[in-house]
């Protein structure tokens, strides 16, 4: 009888370590399979198992964040030789527009920098301006080092792929004097109080936090909405679409990338005039 064990989850967890998968990445996919194992309890794993739990997904979450679930759940049948419990992913119409309810205004963005400060939460102020000027994923930020902010360019190694991130040098002057009053002389600038860099549980709970106090909905608080602030005022700025999946690491415009290369310094001024920082 086929059964999820935490000897198989494990020796899954090798395996996508093996592959040289994103820590993100593996992170996600043993926390779905857990989470179906924990779900399944002890009753039969069958393919009427998995499609019940998809519909216990679809009754709770978003068609993209289920078909997420389902690609991992995938993953962790063909690991093991389970082909017959694969099931098909939903599939969503292509969306034209973004919600407004879910799209965080630069209005909104000044004002949540503002209560972060004056709450006296001046990591997560510097934190939110550090990913909404530079477009990276809040995975990333374990690459703004003092190193980094020293030379003012990160060097991003993310799923696989290297990518020179430039820091604008406002940011760099007040993350320096961030990380002197907190005693970080190296490694990552944003870690908890013991030290150690933070999760995106941390950042999340944090900014959840401000939506209490600034009114803001929920929806639209949250790290990779920063991340798409930046692309939005990128796009409306330079109106360059291909430049700017250069610069958000994104990898499916790799021939034209070749046509649109310039200094570093070039686009450290562009992302300066933004008028995304504060500090």
């Amino acid at each position: 009888m086929k059964k999820i064990t935490n000897e198989r989850i494990l020796d899954y967890k090798a395996f996508l370590i093996e592959s040289e998968k994103s820590k993100s990445t593996l992170d996600k996919y043993i926390r779905d399979v857990s989470a179906f194992a924990m779900w399944l309890s002890d009753r039969s794993l069958n393919k009427a198992e998995v499609l019940l739990y998809k519909n216990h997904l679809l009754e709770k979450y978003a068609p993209a964040s289920v078909n997420a679930a389902i690609s991992s759940l995938n993953s962790f049948f063909e690991f093991n030789e389970w082909f017959e419990l694969k099931i098909k992913s939903i599939r969503i119409q292509r969306q034209l527009f973004f919600g407004s309810d879910k799209q965080l205004s630069k209005k909104e963005y000044e004002k949540l920098l503002s209560i972060a400060l004056e709450s006296g939460n001046k990591r997560l102020y510097l934190l939110m301006q550090t990913i909404c000027a530079c477009g990276i994923r809040v995975s990333e930020l374990e690459f703004i080092t003092t190193d980094s902010i020293k030379r003012g360019v990160a060097v991003i190694n993310c799923k696989g792929k290297i990518r020179r991130v430039y820091l604008p040098e406002q940011l760099c002057k007040a993350l320096k004097e961030y990380a002197r009053e907190r005693n970080i002389y190296h490694g990552a600038v944003f870690v908890t109080k013991s030290g150690k860099p933070l999760d995106r549980s941390n950042i999340w709970s944090d900014m959840k936090k401000l939506c209490k106090m600034s009114g803001i909905s929920e929806s639209k608080v949250y790290p990779h909405n920063l991340r798409h602030l930046f692309a939005r005022t990128y796009y409306t700025s330079q109106k360059d679409v291909v430049r700017l999946a250069d610069i958000l690491g994104h990898s499916n415009v790799n021939t034209t990338r070749i046509y649109t290369m310039e200094t570093g310094e070039t686009h450290r001024k562009q992302i300066q005039n933004l008028g995304l920082l504060s500090c």
